[in-house]
């Protein structure tokens, strides 16, 4: 008997994530994070392995050539299963593959919330009414009201004291439209700017717009001021125009396309990863634009580089929610992107696409990938009311209001609800403890969880899917990224020994 592990009770399963996309057989080790390019024979050994685990059976030379047999596949010979067989565990042996599982803890955080972002929701109002809206087209379930200068004043010290040692916070302006509020998003820039160095800190400002409002003196306020931007647009026009008109019906991508394009076209370096001042186009796709990919393309053909889209979030009563029978439709779209993106790449027409953006020798440490986004602790978004919720999207859940900076003790965060979104990580989460994914999505979006599960720590299935195939296709163009600049090398290699030659007498 053959045993390529070693290791007793190693489930291959949960730690080794073995799949075909496009050409290439891939296996991704989960706990060392490491990508591994497999002929078709190892793929097959290491699947066969895998399936013996799952009905306790020995794993042997014998049994794997059963496996083979019994899904129509040839036997390999004795000689070539031993030497793969040898060939994959000197893979675990260096620990690059089926590498030890990561040891279970629990995040370790400061008794007193370090809070590193704000999200200013500096408009409770909206021009225009997008039919899919979490925020109720822009009002949250209330009134349409604006943050006045007092609250963002007090949300912008909020941060900067519960930051603490931190010596960088994050400021975003949000909505509704925060646009509708200029004058009072030009004020508290100008306000935070001041207040973080007089405490010997920094501001990074972002603000989320549909860019119906971004005219030439707004680029160039955040030009100048070197604040981030989020710009929604969804697409083919008719793609949009369904989903983000006006409140009179009318659609809104020929007013507002020209506009992002202007001001995309400002920033041609922009952080595929959103850090340093940046922006990025997001959209959203629906039951009604399955085929988003060619939105996805759409939008890179205006001259647009930094391209995020999100499926939505959707009650099922909702005509525009996924149906059942959706998500193959899903997958195949992203694998068309991701084909899209790899042929581009090779013409040079490139674009960034956000979900498929992989830092595989600097990602973040295991207390990050355990616990997610920090909402609930490390983030908190503030109504114009000066309300405080774990993130936008619970704003206006009576459930979740941690505070409001007009409390005896505006620095204070519901202790409760801190502890729940902390305690809210991959361990707490049956289903994400055996997910190979489990280390890059973190357990979902805490949200999203909440609006089909009603609990923090019961996952949004979908979600879950959705975000395993992104990662699929992320690797998969990852490592087409690093064949086609190795070709390009060794092209450069070439063309320099043909032009180092000396030509000889007889030449």
């Amino acid at each position: 008997m053959l045993n390529i592990f070693n290791i007793q009770g190693y489930r291959i399963k949960k730690n080794v994530h073995s799949y075909r996309q496009g050409d290439l057989y891939i296996a991704h080790d989960v706990n060392s994070g490491s990508l591994h390019l497999l002929d078709e024979e190892t793929f097959d050994v290491i699947k066969a392995c895998e399936d013996l685990q799952e009905v306790e059976k020995d794993i042997s030379l014998e049994e794997i050539n059963k496996v083979f047999r019994q899904v129509g596949k040839q036997a390999l010979m004795e000689e070539e299963l031993i030497k793969i067989l040898a060939e994959l565990d000197e893979l675990r042996r260096e620990g690059s593959l089926f590498s030890v599982e990561a040891e279970t803890i629990a995040p370790n955080y400061p008794e007193q919330p370090i809070v590193k972002a704000i999200c200013l929701h500096v408009a409770h109002d909206c021009n225009l009414r997008c039919k899919y809206c979490f925020a109720g087209t822009g009002a949250f379930g209330g009134s349409r009201t604006m943050m006045d200068f007092e609250t963002g004043r007090k949300g912008i010290d909020f941060v900067l004291e519960l930051s603490g040692h931190r010596n960088h916070c994050e400021v975003d302006f949000f909505g509704g439209e925060p646009l509708l509020n200029f004058r009072m998003v030009k004020d508290l820039v100008k306000y935070g700017r001041k207040a973080a160095a007089d405490q010997n800190k920094t501001i990074k400002f972002t603000l989320t717009t549909n860019g119906v409002l971004l005219d030439e003196k707004v680029q160039e306020f955040l030009e100048q001021e070197e604040i981030s931007v989020v710009l929604s647009l969804d697409g083919r026009p008719e793609v949009h125009d369904r989903m983000r008109p006006y409140a009179d019906g009318r659609g809104s991508y020929s007013k507002v396309t020209p506009l992002i394009k202007q001001f995309a076209a400002k920033r041609p370096a922009s952080s595929p990863f959103a850090v340093g001042t940046y922006y990025y186009v997001r959209g959203t796709y629906t039951h009604f634009n399955l085929d988003f990919d060619r939105d996805v393309l759409h939008i890179a053909d205006l001259g647009v580089n930094q391209i995020s889209m999100e499926p939505v979030v959707a009650a099922p009563k909702d005509a525009y929610a996924f149906h059942e029978g959706d998500l193959d439709k899903i997958r195949e779209a992203y694998d068309r992107l991701g084909e899209a993106l790899v042929a581009r790449r090779a013409q040079d027409k490139s674009f960034n696409f956000f979900h498929f953006n992989v830092a595989l020798d600097q990602g973040p440490c295991l207390i990050k990938r355990l616990s997610g986004c920090g909402a609930g602790h490390e983030y908190v978004a503030i109504s114009p009311e000066g309300d405080l919720y774990p993130c936008h999207q619970f704003v206006g859940q009576a459930e979740y209001k941690m505070g409001s900076l007009y409390d005896n003790n505006p620095h204070r965060l519901k202790a409760e609800l801190v502890q729940d979104f902390r305690s809210a990580n991959v361990y707490a989460k049956s289903s994400c403890r055996e997910c190979w994914a489990r280390f890059a999505c973190s357990g979902g979006c805490h949200a999203a969880n909440v609006s089909f599960t009603q609990r923090l720590t019961e996952v949004y299935t979908l979600g879950c899917e959705l975000q395993k195939k992104r990662l699929e296709v992320a690797f998969y163009v990852k490592i087409k990224e690093i064949q086609q600049s190795e070709l390009v090398q060794l092209k450069l290699n070439i063309e320099s020994s043909v032009g180092d030659s000396t030509p000889t007498e007889a030449e």
